[in-house]
Order: structure tokens, then sequence, then C-alpha cells
């Protein structure tokens, strides 16, 4: 872990053209270099069925239930959004490592703890300028107002593409612990919902309906991250309740595969003995 933990934070890709390109520029900056690769595909296409699915439900709830989708409420949904993950997360985690310090001391998850809190803090920084940009630029005369809002456009795509990084790796804690980005996904959006749920006069149709689709979400998301859970615990021995300290070595990188070189000169050199052609 010590090698892994000194790398730097983007590893070099954040680069110049990058902040041209605000999904390039997420991308190096909500999905650091020290998070994890997944341990095998299927848990790699689960995450994704994950993220997806999620993002989907949440947006059909706000197209079919709520009064529509507005680019104007993005910002301040995005920045909603951000406190209830600012609030989720570490209280969440905090309730885990209470957990996982019945098998083994808590002190080297350390480091990487104060990192899913930098990232945490920056995802929710970014959402709050972006928000601030909107704002602000409706106080101000035309010209300004044109280059805050293109800004703020910036910044808004940058904190889209942010969120769907990090609703994958959630902040990074899967370099805590394999089990929490699953775990996290189901608790946020369970919490989401729930103001959804107790808020009838929201809802655009009858309650039934209305309460299907609100539990779409976190119903689906929910089911996505037992079968993640499962396939962790039963190829991996990765367990929710358990100290990652306890887990099972995770498996060396299979080696790559070297390139062929052909056999260099002619095969039929007067050396080998079957040249036809040699003296």
């Amino acid at each position: 872990m010590g090698n892994a933990h000194r790398r730097r934070w983007t590893d070099g890709e954040l680069t110049v053209g990058s902040y041209l390109l605000p999904h390039r520029a997420a991308r190096a900056v909500f999905h650091p270099a020290w998070i994890p690769d997944s341990l095998d595909p299927t848990v790699e296409r689960l995450k994704r069925a994950r993220v997806a699915v999620g993002f989907v439900a949440a947006l059909g709830v706000h197209l079919v239930i709520e009064t529509g989708f507005s680019w104007v409420d993005l910002p301040r949904n995005a920045t909603i959004a951000s406190i209830v993950l600012f609030c989720v997360t570490p209280l969440t985690t905090g309730v885990m490592l209470l957990v996982w310090r019945r098998g083994a001391t808590v002190r080297r998850m350390r480091a990487r703890l104060l990192d899913t809190v930098k990232l945490l803090s920056l995802f929710t920084a970014s959402a709050f300028f972006c928000f601030e940009l909107f704002v602000f630029g409706e106080k101000v005369g035309t010209i300004p107002k044109i280059v805050l809002n293109g800004l703020g456009l910036w910044m808004g795509f940058f904190v889209i593409w942010g969120a769907v990084m990090l609703t994958g790796n959630f902040f990074g804690t899967a370099a805590v612990h394999r089990c929490l980005p699953p775990l996290l996904a189901t608790v946020t959006s369970w919490v989401m919902a729930v103001p959804d749920l107790v808020s009838p006069e929201d809802r655009g149709m009858d309650d039934f309906v209305g309460v299907v689709c609100i539990l779409s979400a976190p119903v689906t998301v929910t089911a996505i991250a037992l079968l993640e859970t499962h396939r962790l615990k039963k190829h991996h021995g990765i367990r929710l309740m358990s100290h990652p300290a306890t887990f099972p070595p995770a498996p060396a990188p299979a080696p790559q595969p070297t390139a062929y070189v052909p056999q260099q000169g002619t095969p039929f050199s007067p050396h080998n003995g079957r040249n036809p052609y040699g003296a």
C-alpha cells in the first residue's frame, strides 16, 4: 500500500488539454490513480450496471413524477446531492469502522480515509462553486453573465461527469474496503428516496404509481449491490463485516505476454548444417 499511496493523484492524466474537455478533467480529478481496479470483469460490470441503473431511475423520477427536468435546477440539485453525500458517506463509513475494529486496528486505514475525505470535499466544493456561478451570473451585466454562464456550463458538465465517476468508486472507498462502494450506493439511494416518499404533493400521479416509480431506484441499486457483495464474498473471500486485514492477498496481476521476435538472419546459414546451397 505504501508505494501505491505515494503515487500522484492524477498520475499524469490531467494535462493542459484536459481543461478544454470537462469529462477528461473530471475523470482525472475524481478517479485518482490510487483507487484500485475491480478484482474481476464481473464485479466491474456489476459496478457499471449499478451506476447506469441508478442514474436512469433517478432521472426517470424527475421526468415522470416531478415537474420535469430542468437545466436551471441542475446545479441546485447537484448541490443538494453533494450535501447528502457529505453527510451519508462519513456516517456510514464511521459505523463500519466501529464494526471492523473488532477484528483489527483501523489505524492502518487512516491514509486512505483521508484521501476519501479529500475527494468528497473536492466534489462538494465543485458543486457549490458551479451553483454560485449561475447565481452570481444573474446579478451582473450581459457580458459578465455570458462569461459566468459559460464557466458554469463547463463546471456543470465537470460535476455531472464527476458524479458518474464517484458513483462507481464512491470517493475511493474501495481502497479502504471493497464492499464500501455498494454499501454506500445502497444507503444513499434510500436516503434520496425518502423525501419523495414523504412528500406526496410533489408527485404528479396517483400514490401507488408514484411510490413504485420512486422505489425503483433504491430497490434496483440495492439488488445490484447485493450481487456485487455476494460476488466479492464468494470468489474473493471479502466480507462486508470483516476487517480488510483479514482478507486473502489480492491476486498478482497476470504477466503481460511478450511480443514474438522472429529469428534474425536466414535459417539456412552455412553453420547450422541445413543450408542446401552451402559449401
